[in-house]
């Protein structure tokens, strides 16, 4: 088989130049013909292992709501456009004229009359250099980028849409881009192409075969692997952080961890991570893990491991949450270490959590939560993001049907969700990677932990979509809990307030002005990434970088373009501000303490358990 790039003939013989065009050429029509009928073999065994599980009543497809919903939102883009001919006839000349012009720099690129170097693209999806060279490759990429271009414009110039209607109509399409994209099919990927000329096919045998693999490890629905999960395993490389679990109930496992230093900080500190996803993101490897630098800087750290519930947690809400997992942690470190004030971090969902549970305790005169810190987290969900664009009353109660049945919303169906706010990072690389290419991903803690979801109790997944997401309760002191009607204004305690620059879940504006709800002083950091690498920033990795400082009161931008940029980590400067509010050292405290048995080895087996 001739390899492509390498001197030979039209036959393979050394000595002569290799045409461009022969690395699309077939060398072995047989073997093709051959790999082309195992690649249908497998892909026979992918419809089976998807139709099998719908005929047994056990997967009930869920694909013609949304699409309905996509379609509701498409007509009032269309009813716009469709309202005046006019309007109509200047759209549909505007993509004319740019189509005209593209053929005719195209013809005369191909004639010569043009030699113009074109810059090369930014987009990794069309890196190989074939989108350039070849003239075929490159009217393909380039009617992709005109067409998409004028798409999102038609949304974004559409008048007359509620703000919501317009969100969803700008996902909608920048999802179906990402899925038309040419680089996303063999026939018009020249990298694609090429693979399968030189291996005649057996890229896409594999392919399919992993295709089938992935429908049955998903039972039904596609399990899209991101990374090689065969190279993982919790509590073995990831999450290994030395330490104990010290009690759990119905929703979770409180977890101390073994000290480093022979002196701590008096106040423990106890982490209440998301239960959209597993706690060790804090905990990924040594050289990563906020956990063990946390208890290398004198910390006695504590955190939450949330169950991954299943039909028995049905009727879990906020309430149960807040009392059962974080009042619960506070009563299980006053146990195991004799103090009463801690310092806690909430991250993302936690951290919404965090902040009115501390709403209520204020109510209630529990002061034993002394300082909190919020890793992007939201309790303003006016600018909450692409996340908003799954949420209205129409979703919400279907949602809400779709979790009666078992009493949970599935873990792979949050993971998608996620995954759709960068379709073009998280989902497409891997589809033409793996079923295109036929390669297995390359192993990625983060994207591990990504992939290992956690299922939501119907209970609390309601309570968190109507509220926050959808009424916006907590940030208007409408949320009720225990009785009780919330006000963020009540928190008087000082509030570090961790947004990241680049966060698609949590918006750094969205973080920035749900902080000055808070009743007392709140100092605001802006780190550099996003939702996940922008907190996940050892200070040895050197990179990123963080603002603070800025302007107290001031809008966020003005916030913004006054702070103080500060190369690398923000985990010092987090340091530096706890030890501000309290730097009493006391001797260090083993696990559990005398009052306190340990259950099992950190990392405990709540979060080994699997959806």
């Amino acid at each position: 088989m001739a390899e492509t790039g390498k001197n030979t003939t039209s036959q393979g013989k050394p000595g002569a130049e290799a045409s461009p065009a022969e690395a699309y050429v077939v060398k072995d029509p047989e073997a093709f013909a051959r790999n082309v009928a195992r690649m249908l073999e497998e892909l026979g065994k992918a419809a089976s292992a998807w139709v099998e599980p719908r005929e047994k009543g056990e997967v009930a497809d869920t694909m013609s709501e949304p699409m309905t919903d996509m379609v509701k939102t498409f007509s009032k883009v269309g009813e716009y456009w469709l309202s005046d001919p006019k309007r109509a006839i200047e759209a549909q000349t505007s993509l004319l004229t740019g189509y005209f012009d593209m053929w005719s720099q195209s013809v005369k690129r191909m004639s010569g009359e043009d030699t113009t170097p074109r810059p090369k693209s930014r987009d990794k999806r069309f890196s190989d250099p074939d989108w350039e060279d070849n003239p075929f490759f490159e009217f393909l990429k380039n009617a992709y980028f005109l067409t998409s271009d004028w798409a999102n414009k038609l949304v974004a110039d559409s008048e007359g849409l509620d703000e919501h209607t317009r969100h969803k109509a700008a996902f909608y399409m920048s999802q179906i881009t990402s899925a038309l994209s040419p680089a996303n099919f063999v026939a018009t990927n020249p990298e694609l192409y090429k693979e399968m000329v030189a291996t005649n096919g057996e890229n896409l045998v594999r392919g399919m075969h992993m295709l089938a693999e992935d429908i049955a490890a998903g039972k039904g629905e596609l399990k899209l692997r991101q990374s090689d999960a065969s190279k993982f395993a919790v509590g073995e490389n990831v999450a290994v952080s030395p330490g104990k679990v010290i009690a759990q109930d119905d929703i979770c496992q409180i977890i101390q961890y073994d000290p480093a230093t022979e002196t701590v900080l008096k106040r423990p500190l106890l982490i209440v991570p998301p239960w959209i996803n597993k706690f060790y993101i804090l905990d990924l490897n040594p050289k990563k893990s906020f956990i063990g630098w946390a208890v290398e800087q004198g910390h006695t750290v504590f955190v939450i491991s949330w169950v991954n519930p299943d039909r028995r947690h049905a009727n879990k809400d906020w309430e149960a949450y807040s009392r059962e997992g974080i009042s619960f942690a506070l009563d299980t470190i006053e146990q195991a270490t004799g103090e009463r004030e801690v310092n806690a971090i909430g991250y993302c969902v936690g951290g919404t959590l965090l902040a009115a549970t501390l709403a209520l305790h204020a109510q209630v005169g529990d002061t034993r939560i002394a300082t909190a810190t919020f890793f992007t987290t939201q309790t303003d969900f006016t600018y909450a993001g692409d996340l908003k664009v799954f949420v209205d009353e129409d979703q919400i109660t279907s949602i809400e049907t779709a979790m009666e049945k078992n009493g949970y919303l599935d873990g792979s169906k949050m993971a998608t969700a996620f995954n759709m706010l960068r379709a073009s990072d998280l989902i497409w690389p891997y589809v033409v990677n793996n079923y295109l290419k036929g390669k297995d991903p390359m192993p990625f803690d983060l994207l591990y932990w990504n992939s290992d979801a956690t299922r939501m109790p119907a209970a609390n997944h309601s309570f968190y979509l109507r509220n926050c997401y959808l009424e916006n309760n907590l940030s208007e002191g409408r949320m009720k809990l225990a009785g009780k009607t919330l006000n963020l204004a009540d928190v008087k305690i000082p509030v570090y307030n961790l947004a990241t620059k680049e966060d698609h879940i949590a918006p750094a504006r969205s973080a920035y002005i749900g902080g000055k709800l808070f009743g007392g002083d709140v100092t605001y950091v802006m780190a550099g990434s996003g939702h996940i690498a922008g907190v996940v920033n050892p200070p040895e990795a050197g990179k990123y970088q963080f603002w603070s400082d800025g302007p107290k009161n001031a809008e966020f931008d003005d916030w913004v373009a006054g702070a103080k940029e500060t190369p690398g980590s923000w985990w010092t400067h987090w340091d530096e501000w706890i030890r501000s509010k309290s730097d009493e050292q006391v001797p260090a405290r083993q696990p559990g303490g005398d009052k306190l048995t340990a259950i099992e080895d950190a990392p405990g087996s709540y979060v080994r358990a699997q959806v």
